[in-house]
């Protein structure tokens, strides 16, 4: 595997974006390709099978473009679909989710808490979470909370108004929050509100954002697997499969910079 290779990123929109840029930051000199799958957004609503679907047409197009990682920036396609793009995928890239590498983190730093998290329907009902926290007997308290409105909240641009801190605040009142040490941000959209969130706890309960977790994570297996890059200076490629220009916005504030957004239906 070239370790020049860019690494390949999707999410529904947007909220990849938060892990996109997390990765850039702490690997500014790899390749990446992003993919928003802004025609099908959100995907938290959605069926397995229907997210599964679109997974594998987008890993097959970042094959095509020879990425070395498949970065799956959703928890609700990490739920769905890791399994089955791990299988697609074989030998031919790495495969990395945004749940494992929380779930790494509970392990080491979170030993008798009470741990929340907020995420989209598929995220809750599947109980990913749930499930790997027994498994890898993780010892925390846990409970789950869907919250479906959050996401077209944030991708129709209600953040730090009336709105958003109505939603929030009645969200984040439910009981089975209660008395939380910490709240996972199970959705790869939310950091995009975690000052709201954090307004909302008045910053006394710490928020497990997966978006650094998960990048740091990456650069320990580029690194162990010797796939690190070693040029200088990496460029990025954005692709959606709608243009939308709430899209293009989200990526030049991320970014801070121009972005040249390359159409690319994932069904004609």
């Amino acid at each position: 595997m070239d370790k020049n290779a860019p690494i390949g990123i999707f999410d529904s929109g947007v909220g990849g974006l938060t892990v996109a840029q997390a990765v850039k930051k702490l690997l500014p000199e790899e390749d990446m390709i992003y993919f928003g799958d802004s025609a099908h957004l959100p995907y938290g609503d959605k069926s397995a099978a229907t997210i599964q679907a679109y997974s594998i047409k987008i890993t097959d197009i970042l094959l095509q473009r020879g990425c070395k990682v498949i970065l799956i920036a959703c928890n609700s396609a990490s739920a769905a679909a890791y399994d089955l793009i791990k299988a697609y995928v074989g030998s031919k890239a790495h495969v990395i989710n945004v749940i494992d590498p929380v779930i790494e983190h509970l392990k080491e730093g979170k030993s008798g808490k009470k741990v929340g998290l907020i995420g989209t329907l598929q995220t809750v009902n599947s109980k990913v979470f749930e499930t790997k926290i027994k498994n890898e007997a993780v010892d925390v308290e846990f409970s789950a909370l869907a919250t479906p409105l959050l996401v077209p909240m944030i991708e129709e641009g209600f953040i730090h108004d009336s709105v958003s801190h109505e939603i929030i605040a009645n969200y984040l009142g439910d009981p089975s929050l209660a008395g939380i040490d910490a709240l996972i941000l199970g959705c790869t959209h939310y950091p995009i509100i975690k000052e709201d969130i954090k307004e909302f706890y008045k910053s006394k309960v710490e928020l497990v954002d997966s978006a650094n977790i998960v990048a740091r994570s990456l650069k320990q297996q580029l690194k162990a697997l010797n796939l690190l890059s070693d040029q200088t200076d990496g460029n990025d490629q954005f692709l959606v499969s709608d243009y939308t220009p709430a899209f293009e916005k989200a990526a030049r504030l991320f970014f801070n910079k121009e972005i040249h957004l390359e159409k690319y239906p994932l069904w004609e």
